[in-house]
């Protein structure tokens, strides 16, 4: 009598045993819930026609567009590269014995990430308020030459050193963070072998940290990539800036917007995976083995996917006992 209350009980609850095949239907109907509903969105993207995405796919490759992505390529590229050699100076002289470089190094890194980007712009695009005028000569003596700071520094140059001075304060931390996560024994090792302090650092430091640095670093690159959008408030040239100029005479506000959105997308994925080439370049040596590419993968996939096909079609091709 206890075994059938129990049972009941439990069809009452509507928990009953209901054979393998209940896990599968537990699992299955998260799933639906999950996807459906994202369905209707993309196609709401696709099919509305606000987005005019024939008016995308005109203005898409326009000389225009394309010139400004390229000052934008042009102006990540140069940062990244000189914000980072900046960056491992100042890293070095925070890691010195010498009070003077740590103090000179953790005041510029404190000021320049204290401040916003935008503000830092705007007040090296101002700083001819500041100097007037720039020249060359001898301390308390005649000057050689002098120029207007107006003339020297353009919009294009001022957005280059602002970014280069803020990301040299970011990257001065990525890579004393870097540096930081290598073993000490390492340099012990070096020391011992009789290598310089500049040769440690060049040969066995670095090339150790790299493995902490380029995951932060490939993000900074991809920040650095659409941060640069901020530029466009010094009428910089800029991907951003090249639509505005364009929506401003056609009026094609989202479309032209999707344009830029699009091309941001485009080179952010190529970032995205030139970054991951990367870090399974560095991660050598760490593991046994090396992780699969995503075309190794793809291959592999392949090849089982023909080899189940062939399996079918031989066991459907006997002839029936």
């Amino acid at each position: 009598m206890e075994a059938v209350q129990s049972a009941r009980d439990v069809r009452g609850s509507g928990r009953g045993f209901r054979g393998p095949g209940a896990v599968r239907e537990q699992h299955a109907v998260p799933a639906v819930v999950l996807v459906g509903p994202g369905e209707p969105e993309l196609a709401s993207v696709v099919r509305n026609e606000a987005f005019q995405w024939n008016v995308v796919g005109q203005y898409f490759t326009t000389a225009a567009v394309l010139d400004g992505l390229l000052l934008t390529l042009w102006l990540t590229g140069a940062v990244m590269v000189l914000g980072f050699l900046f960056g491992t100076v100042l890293a070095v002289m925070r890691l010195s014995g010498n009070p003077v470089l740590r103090t000179l190094s953790w005041g510029y890194v404190w000021i320049f990430r204290s401040t916003p980007l935008l503000v830092q712009l705007l007040f090296w695009f101002n700083i001819g308020a500041l100097y007037p005028t720039l020249g060359l000569g001898i301390p308390y003596g005649p000057q050689l030459f002098t120029i207007k700071t107006v003339n020297l520094l353009g919009p294009t140059l001022t957005a280059g050193i602002g970014l280069t001075l803020h990301e040299s304060a970011y990257a001065a931390e990525v890579v004393r963070g870097g540096i930081l996560s290598v073993d000490p024994g390492q340099t012990e090792a070096a020391q011992a072998l009789g290598l310089s302090r500049r040769r440690t650092l060049r040969r066995i430091v670095v090339p150790q940290a790299m493995r902490s640095i380029v995951p932060t670093a490939g993000n900074m690159l991809i920040g650095t990539l659409k941060g640069t959008s901020i530029v466009s408030v010094l009428a910089v040239h800029d991907l951003l800036y090249s639509v505005q100029l364009t929506y401003n005479q056609n009026y094609q506000v989202i479309p032209l917007l999707m344009v830029a959105t699009l091309w941001y997308v485009a080179v952010t994925t190529v970032l995205s995976g030139g970054q991951y080439y990367v870090e399974r370049y560095y991660a050598r040596g760490t593991s046994r083995g090396l992780p699969p590419t995503p075309p190794q993968r793809l291959r592999t996939r392949l090849t089982a996917f023909r080899a189940r096909l062939h399996a079918l079609t031989a066991a459907g091709g006997r002839p029936a006992r």
